[in-house]
């Protein structure tokens, strides 16, 4: 331990001289208080430290402690169910201790050092280990089985392992070889150093979601990266957490990072509330919360999508599918602003810091498709859905366009979709995805063979519709050819009766791919039908009126048992009305 002392400070930077023996990112002590910080910079024994709590009272001259260790996280059972603040500070306990706001220099550890867990060995005693390697279980939650793994400079021989109860700071088994290690039911990592993998694999999966503008226009594969970006109120919020709840992963981390407060308290009181889909079960059995508002310290606010990232790579490791929702990397960013600007370093673009860029990069670098270190060759997923808030929704803006550089999907926020309350409010001229062909051979093998000509056809007439828009506006609708009428009938359909969701429906919330597909074809097809009727002679608005307009509508409301028969009166009654209409073209 050096002791040092404070020289400067400047909001949530600090500066200290007598920190001989220090190195970058050693996570300190400040004060009487002992606030927590990090150093960011050294200059012979003289170094600059962000704070990750309030310095107000802080003077010159307090003691500075330094602990020789980077910012690192307690890895075990009990993360699941959790919810944290950006240091991995558990806020239901520091709550019961401190009141409703966080006592500052208090740490508690991340996880419950008490609680007696039943470790269930996969592997004997003399079994010879290897890094990655899962020695173990335990049934963390009803819905998750905790893994145990070798760490990753470990491997040699097990010489002792044994079944019963332990906490998490117990050891479970011993390894031997050059050295004796024990290996405990947790373990820590360096959240700012990316877990190792063996490899990365190509994204050839789509992530579903249920959500039937992602899911078909504009698809995120398992271990993607994608970015959505929008303004106040357009619903960025919302559709991550319609994400958290229906994507196709075993366990969700929600990072609320700097967000409103009112907010982030919707979302931590309505989480613990919400029914896993699947095994209705709580939704919390397999979710991780870190909830950093806007009123926390700054310094904490960019540090928690490491914290939360981190937890991600470790249930990746495990084998499972991971998504992670960073709502929203605009505020990180502008921690990273404010903190550069303490510094007095060179500013970039808009005030931001020249390396904004790479640093992004970096964390969305840490998402994928991976096979993990371990002898089986586990396979594991982690999917990045980061939340980008441009003021004034201008997506020109530094953060949204690094962005968009190392992400592969953009799904546009559109303010004047969700002032018509069109919900999700993705705007489909925008947007895309370049994951598409990555996952053609997927959506064939599982899907459908016509189901990329489909979303391609679909696209085509939500653009022709856009154009036709710009004229109807100059002449009026009634002054357009009854063809041009017939598309802005179908890009209506599509509009209302397939893009349009209700995330507070119980049917309409969850869309399956399967149902997808069968919705789509069928407005399709009743399109690709009015526009032969109209080319007869018969008017668009006539067949614009026919009932079976009504049963397409349906099709969204219908739970997936009775679809098909649904469908299948469809067909019938589109066939039955459009040859009657037909009849009464004169030869």
């Amino acid at each position: 331990m050096v002791d040092a002392i404070v020289t400067r400070i400047s909001g949530p930077v600090v500066v200290a001289k007598g920190i001989g023996g220090a190195q970058m990112f050693d996570v300190v002590r400040i004060g009487e208080m002992g606030l927590v910080g990090e150093i960011i910079r050294l200059e012979g024994n003289t170094a600059q430290i962000q704070v990750y709590e309030d310095t107000t009272g802080l003077r010159p001259g307090e003691k500075i402690v330094n602990t020789n260790k980077p910012l690192s996280m307690q890895l075990g059972p009990g993360l699941l169910t959790s919810i944290y603040d950006g240091i991995q500070r558990p806020l239901d306990i520091l709550r019961k201790e401190s009141g409703d706001f966080i006592s500052r220099g208090k740490i508690i550890p991340a996880l419950d050092q008490k609680k007696k867990w039943d470790f269930v060995p996969v592997k004997k005693k003399g079994d010879e280990v290897a890094p990655g390697e899962i020695i173990g279980e335990v049934q963390e939650t009803p819905l998750i089985k905790h893994k145990i793994m070798i760490p990753h400079n470990v491997s040699g021989k097990l010489v002792d392992i044994s079944e019963g109860q332990y906490t998490v700071n117990d050891n479970v088994a011993t390894v031997k070889d050059s050295k004796t290690t024990d290996i405990g039911l947790s373990s820590w990592w360096t959240v700012r150093t990316p877990r190792p993998v063996l490899r990365k694999l190509p994204p050839e999966e789509p992530l579903i979601t249920g959500q039937r503008v992602l899911d078909t226009f504009f698809p995120v594969a398992k271990g993607g990266t994608a970015a959505i970006p929008g303004p106040f109120g357009s619903g960025k919020t919302v559709t991550q957490q319609q994400l958290a709840k229906w994507a196709d992963s075993e366990v969700i981390v929600y990072v609320g990072c700097g967000e409103r407060g009112n907010e982030m308290c919707e979302v931590l009181t309505s989480f613990p509330k919400l029914e896993d889909p699947k095994s209705k079960r709580p939704l919390m059995e397999r979710t991780i919360l870190v909830a950093n508002t806007s009123n926390m310290p700054v310094a904490a606010r960019e540090a928690s999508i490491y914290t939360g990232i981190t937890m991600g790579e470790y249930y990746r490791d495990m084998g499972y599918g991971v998504a992670l929702m960073a709502d929203s990397t605009s505020r990180w960013a502008e921690a990273l602003r404010e903190i550069s600007g303490r510094l007095e370093e060179m500013p970039g673009e808009e005030g931001y810091p020249a390396y904004l860029g790479r640093r992004l990069a970096e964390f969305y670098e840490r998402g994928g498709k991976c096979i993990v270190i371990s002898p089986e060759e586990r396979q594991g997923s982690l999917s990045i859905v980061g939340a980008v808030s441009p003021p004034g929704g201008d997506f020109s803006e530094p953060v949204s366009q690094n962005t968009l550089r190392v992400t592969r999907v953009f799904w546009g926020l559109d303010a004047s979709l969700a002032s018509r309350r069109h919900f999700p409010s993705i705007n489909w001229l925008t947007s895309y995805s370049l994951y598409i062909d990555d996952m053609a051979d997927w959506y064939k093998s599982n899907v459908s063979k016509d189901w990329i000509e489909h979303r391609k056809e679909a696209l085509e007439i939500l653009q022709r519709e856009a154009e036709l828009q710009e004229i109807v506006q100059l002449v009026g609708y009634d002054a357009l050819p009854e063809p041009e009428k017939g598309v802005l009938d179908t890009a209506r359909s599509i509009r209302e009766d397939y893009l349009q969701q209700s995330a507070y429906d119980e049917v309409d919330t969850y869309t399956s791919i399967k149902k997808q597909h069968h919705m789509l074809s069928v407005i399709l097809e009743f399109g690709r039908m009015e526009a032969a009727t109209i080319k007869k002679g018969i008017l668009a608005t006539k067949i614009s009126e026919l009932e079976v307009r009504s049963m397409i509508s349906k099709m969204k409301w219908t739970k997936e048992e009775q679809l098909e028969q649904l469908i299948s009166e469809i067909k019938t009654k589109m066939k039955q009305q459009i040859d009657n209409l037909s009849q009464e073209v004169p030869n």
